[in-house]
């Protein structure tokens, strides 16, 4: 089976390279891996790649920014001679950044079977970005797999054919234990001067909390407060920490001081090891609550809804908005040594990809031998 692989954004890294390693392991597979360039940093992307034992990418389309209509505009144009030439029997996609709905849209009309990796999510609030993607990709996908069940009732009362769906786990599950041992290794704490246990994990990259004003002084505001007893470690992109100094917030130079201490944008290694390591972390990404709760570490999402409720029901997330004062409480409560611990959550156990591959496998001796004469 001829398999092509899209990946856009580090988050993607995570939730393809354990399909691409089963797949690898099996032998019955050719592999091509196609990064669109939507997110891109030379250093990082190298980095992530060789933390996660990934090949570099077959194809890199090197995108890279602009409005989400350029952008999309932009990789299905690039996209459409790489699949013309390659004419694989499945593309494979996963999550909700642009690369995803935009390929996806590109290899529907030239028919050519998709499957979408972590399908179902919904926030219900279709101002996001991401939630439009969502619900694209998944009209268009031949196989879905999904997270969790909710993801998958989603799907069936949008009236997606129960057939298509598969409950298989999280494969971004499988790449954190995979690696958790490797992660405990790293040398971040002490080379930040950052103390075990004591401080704050911060990270923010939607716009909706980054580019409105009002909405980043309120939420700086109750980092900063928090910061003053407990310091708050936010790895940052270059875009947000000229916006932090733009709005005249103040940081501190050593992560033990108080405050926020602001450091450069980290591998998955050291992004791990600070989270392990950490009191609690501060979020607007949806990753991060899944991997929170797998680490049985407090995550307050800053947000007004997530796609991945079963962090909340059965994890160790919980959504406290974007207000200064629901924030402080949030990490008041969190702080208690009575918090909410995590629970089992069903089939996040390293396996997911070996299902999807297993899937794949079984869809593809009916699919191709189908269409053999």
């Amino acid at each position: 089976m001829k398999i092509m692989h899209v990946v856009g954004a580090r988050p993607n890294f995570m939730k393809v390279s354990p399909i691409i390693r089963e797949m690898r392991s099996q032998g019955t597979f050719r592999q091509t891996l196609v990064h669109t360039g939507q997110h891109y940093d030379e250093k990082m992307s190298r980095i992530f790649f060789e933390e996660l034992g990934m090949a570099k990418p077959d194809i890199d389309l090197e995108i890279g920014s602009g409005s989400h209509a350029q952008q999309t505009a932009r990789i299905m144009s690039a996209f459409e001679p790489v699949l013309l030439a390659d004419r694989p029997d499945l593309l494979l996609v996963a999550g909700d950044v642009n690369s995803t709905l935009a390929c996806s849209l590109v290899a529907s009309k030239l028919h050519i079977p998709i499957a979408h990796v972590e399908a179902g999510l919904r926030s219900f609030d279709r101002e996001m970005p991401e939630e439009i993607n969502r619900l694209m990709t998944d009209v268009l996908s031949d196989l879905l797999f999904t997270t969790s069940p909710e993801a998958e009732d989603n799907l069936h009362r949008e009236g997606v054919s129960p057939e298509k769906i598969f409950f298989v786990g999280n494969t971004m599950i499988d790449t954190l234990l995979r690696l958790r041992e490797q992660a405990a290794s790293s040398d971040v704490l002490p080379k930040w001067g950052i103390h075990d246990g004591q401080y704050a994990l911060a990270t923010l990259h939607r716009p909706s909390n980054v580019d409105q004003e009002a909405v980043f002084r309120e939420i700086m505001q109750a980092l900063q407060e928090i910061g003053q007893d407990l310091p708050v470690i936010f790895p940052v992109h270059p875009r947000t920490r000229e916006r932090i100094a733009q709005l005249g917030f103040q940081t501190c130079e050593q992560a033990s001081d108080k405050g926020i201490c602001l450091l450069e944008p980290l591998g998955y290694l050291d992004f791990m090891q600070l989270m392990m390591r950490s009191k609690m972390v501060l979020t607007d990404s949806g990753g991060i609550q899944e991997e929170t709760s797998i680490l049985n570490i407090p995550c307050l999402t800053i947000r007004e809804n997530t796609e991945r409720p079963i962090t909340v029901s059965q994890g160790t997330n919980r959504l406290v908005g974007t207000r200064k004062e629901n924030i402080l409480q949030a990490a008041r409560e969190t702080l208690n040594p009575d918090r909410k611990k995590s629970a089992q959550i069903a089939l996040w156990d390293g396996k997911a990809a070996s299902r999807i591959v297993s899937i794949i496998r079984q869809w593809g001796r009916r699919e191709i031998d189908g269409r053999s004469p």
